[in-house]
């Protein structure tokens, strides 16, 4: 192994990030025909991030269609079903960068039957863009795709008010619909949410990528200059750490023959050589010795870095344990008490059972009790329903075969999420976030 770097500043998230790594991951959502394809593809093509093929393929393409402009919703738009409908169905990750940031958009569908996907696609987002039609103004499914984005706690949320050219550019319509955003944020149990209003016109460019001339009013930020000063790591909410291991490297060579580290991805905090941890669910106590990153050693390693730790004591880790910083420890429980999105077309029912994954462990679960469906408008809730269906979101509690290692999700996101799966089909049919163990 290489000299140990001392600079407190030599983390292997910088290393991440000198490697190209270092995106934004941002979530689109928005109702049918709000343009939210549309808005990637005008990004895309004024950071001039389209390459000439594709571009000479939009332009054939909006010509056979007989449009006079470009139809940019083509750039990403690409199940063959998506480009006969005009519309989106799948998830598409969307990939671009300008001279300040690289980004991944998730571009999600907005019907509803969809929301699933919604979800799959918003789960890794560090911030969102949520579109409304200028004409239509907050519709049922901008309810929805608002509280999704609250209950996964998403910190950075961008509410594109788009087509502002069919409504000329209304100062007036632009405050309504702020106005009912702002009503539903007040009522929403996420209170450290950053909200950004933009007026845009994702066909035209308005307040894309430049200054719209046909929206004096609007004295904000363009939408793409908003997204370039975001910092990925204020965004992240920092947690206690959190370390589970995915494998034990041995390499047995004579270079490193009594070389024993613990490879896993560092979550919520910080680890740094020297911090006292505990391996769970053992209690084992020990201190971290060193932290590898391929064949370069680091004297600290940031939250979200993939990273092999090596201890000064020599102590039994498995896959599946996790390390902790002391006085730092998640909840040992075979019960919890969770919000779920359920993603399967047979309903969930109390007294079903199914497997539970959580980080790198997983577990029979039973579903024991199956208390309310929320109601995504947060007008309130279903009290004791008989089941949950597809795309429905609810609260239910679980028992399991084993105990977990968890936190709720609103103190430790990565540690309080967990998804469930069939054991007849092996389909996922359930996304979860954990409230409290019971």
């Amino acid at each position: 192994m290489k000299d140990t770097k001392t600079q407190t500043n030599s983390t292997t998230s910088s290393s991440l990030e000198k490697a190209g790594l270092g995106h934004l991951k941002i979530a689109t959502a928005g109702s049918v025909d709000d343009g939210k394809s549309t808005l990637i593809g005008r990004l895309l093509y004024d950071t001039k991030s389209l390459t000439d093929d594709k571009l000479e393929a939009i332009q054939e393409k909006s010509k056979q269609r007989g449009f006079d402009y470009l139809d940019f919703s083509l750039a990403t738009d690409g199940l063959v079903a998506e480009r006969e409908q005009g519309i989106t169905i799948d998830v598409a990750h969307i990939y671009f960068s300008t001279r300040k940031k690289s980004f991944i958009i998730a571009d999600t569908p907005g019907h509803i039957e969809y929301t699933r996907n919604m979800v799959t696609g918003a789960s890794t987002a560090q911030a969102s863009i949520v579109l409304i039609d200028a004409r239509n103004g907050v519709v049922e499914q901008t309810y929805r795709h608002f509280f999704i984005n609250n209950l996964l706690r998403i910190k950075d949320v961008v509410i594109a008010i788009n087509k502002m050219d069919l409504v000329n550019f209304s100062e007036e319509k632009y405050n309504i619909i702020k106005g009912e955003i702002e009503y539903l944020a007040s009522k929403s149990e996420y209170k450290n949410q950053n909200l950004t209003f933009i007026p845009l016109s994702a066909l035209e460019g308005d307040n894309v990528v430049t200054p719209s001339k046909n929206m004096p009013w609007y004295k904000g930020e363009t939408l793409l200059h908003h997204l370039e000063r975001l910092d990925a790591e204020d965004i992240n909410e920092v947690s206690q750490t959190r370390f589970p291991v995915q494998t034990v490297i041995r390499p047995k060579t004579e270079e490193h023959h009594d070389f024993r580290g613990y490879a896993g991805k560092i979550y919520g905090g910080d680890f740094e050589v020297g911090d006292q941890v505990a391996v769970l669910p053992s209690q084992t106590k020990s201190t971290i010795k060193s932290i590898h990153f391929f064949n370069e050693e680091f004297t600290r390693a940031k939250s979200g870095s993939s990273v092999t730790i090596t201890l000064n004591d020599n102590v039994n880790v498995s896959r599946g344990d996790m390390l902790v910083k002391i006085d730092e420890e998640p909840t040992i429980t075979k019960q919890l008490n969770a919000t779920i999105c359920w993603m399967d077309k047979e309903p969930l029912q109390a007294s079903q059972k199914y497997y539970i994954k959580h980080g790198v462990n997983d577990a029979q679960a039973k579903i024991t009790q199956l208390n309310t469906i929320i109601k995504t408008d947060f007008s309130g809730k279903i009290e004791n329903p008989s089941a949950l269906e597809l795309n429905q979101i609810g609260d239910i509690q679980l028992k399991l075969s084993k105990p977990l290692l968890v936190d709720a999700y609103n103190k430790n996101k990565s540690n309080g999420a967990f998804i469930l799966i069939n054991p007849k089909t092996n389909n996922t049919v359930g996304v979860g976030f954990i409230k409290s163990p019971l």
